[in-house]
């Protein structure tokens, strides 16, 4: 198993009550990114969720991680948030034309979140999913699909992501639908049940059977994104620090 398949990493890189505990006080704003991404390998990017980016952000963000880092991006809420997704064809090429490929290849999949009202209507999704598009700029477009409603545990959405080639994402939250099935060509899962009265968010046997987990979805080469996102937000780093330590030991 290469390791270099297994990214870990955090939500964003701005967060108040990281500095002093992730970041080293003092550290300027403007030099959080990099400390981050000399840390991880691989970070979300939120603001694209709620409103559109210049091209010159995502070049800037690009130079300030090492080679093999990894940004994954999260859609536009005005592509998925909507009672008829079969009509986002508008949002998803503003979002997608926004300048997602300036990050060269540190771009690394597209994260399309569902409210957790939002149900499985098998014509609607189909509809949506032959509106995401499988590259842009000759640039190869991976798709990770947060669904988290209980309808979606339907073997019928299952099949119709995986004939797209789309990752269903793997969520440990309590009172979502934890998806195992591996649909795409790589594993998107998102960690969501760390404890603030741990310092590493999970403790030591967590952290051991996600390490584990890790490598059983990176057998036979796939590429592996584990992001520890929310529960508590403060031991984000630490979590993720914490497991990328195990996978290396």
């Amino acid at each position: 198993m290469a390791r270099d398949k297994i990214r870990i990493g955090i939500g964003g890189w701005t967060y108040e009550p990281w500095r002093g505990t992730f970041y080293p006080q003092g550290l300027p704003h403007a030099r959080e990114l990099a400390h981050a991404a000399e840390r991880l390998g691989a970070i979300e990017i939120n603001s694209t969720f709620y409103s559109l980016q210049k091209p010159e952000s995502f070049r800037k963000w690009a130079a300030a991680a090492p080679d093999g880092f990894v940004f994954t991006v999260k859609a536009s809420r005005y592509c998925t948030n909507r009672k008829v997704l079969g009509e986002a064809g508008e949002a998803i090429e503003r979002f997608v034309g926004q300048g997602l490929t300036e990050l060269g290849d540190k771009l690394g999949p597209i994260l399309w979140q569902f409210m957790h009202t939002k149900r499985f209507e098998q014509e609607d999704f189909a509809a949506f999913l032959k509106l995401l598009p499988a590259e842009r700029d000759g640039v190869a477009l991976r798709h990770a699909l947060e669904v988290r409603h209980e309808s979606f545990v339907d073997p019928v959405f299952l099949a119709m992501a995986r004939d797209a080639d789309a990752a269903v994402v793997f969520a440990d939250k309590p009172g979502y639908p934890t998806i195992a099935d591996q649909t795409g060509s790589f594993t998107y899962a998102r960690l969501q049940d760390a404890r603030e009265d741990e310092p590493t968010g999970y403790d030591a046997a967590a952290i051991d059977h996600w390490a584990q987990e890790a490598r059983q979805w990176a057998a036979g080469g796939r590429d592996v994104f584990i992001f520890m996102i929310n529960g508590a937000k403060v031991r984000a780093p630490a979590a993720a620090e914490a497991l990328i330590a195990r996978l290396a030991g």
